[in-house]
């Protein structure tokens, strides 16, 4: 699912990212990759996501979160 659809507090792993060589330079820089375990700390619609990775926040607009494919951690209770 794409990332604009995440629900914050929850963690995800990044699975793959729809887009040119500029933004997936651009988020290769941020630290947002395939294979990344991420937290959404914020999605307030209609706002931009704030994320937690590799400890760090990060901001992202929507429309490139909406190229970011995104599966949700399994729990291991």
């Amino acid at each position: 699912m794409p990332l604009i659809y995440g629900e914050p507090g929850k963690q995800y792993e990044i699975v793959s990212i729809f887009g040119g060589r500029g933004l997936a330079k651009k988020l290769l820089e941020m630290g947002i990759r395939p294979g990344e375990i991420i937290k959404i700390v914020s999605n307030s619609f209609g706002g931009p996501i704030l994320l937690a990775i590799n400890n760090s926040r990060i901001g992202i607009g929507r429309g490139m979160a909406g190229k970011i494919i995104i599966k949700p951690l399994e729990r291991r209770d």
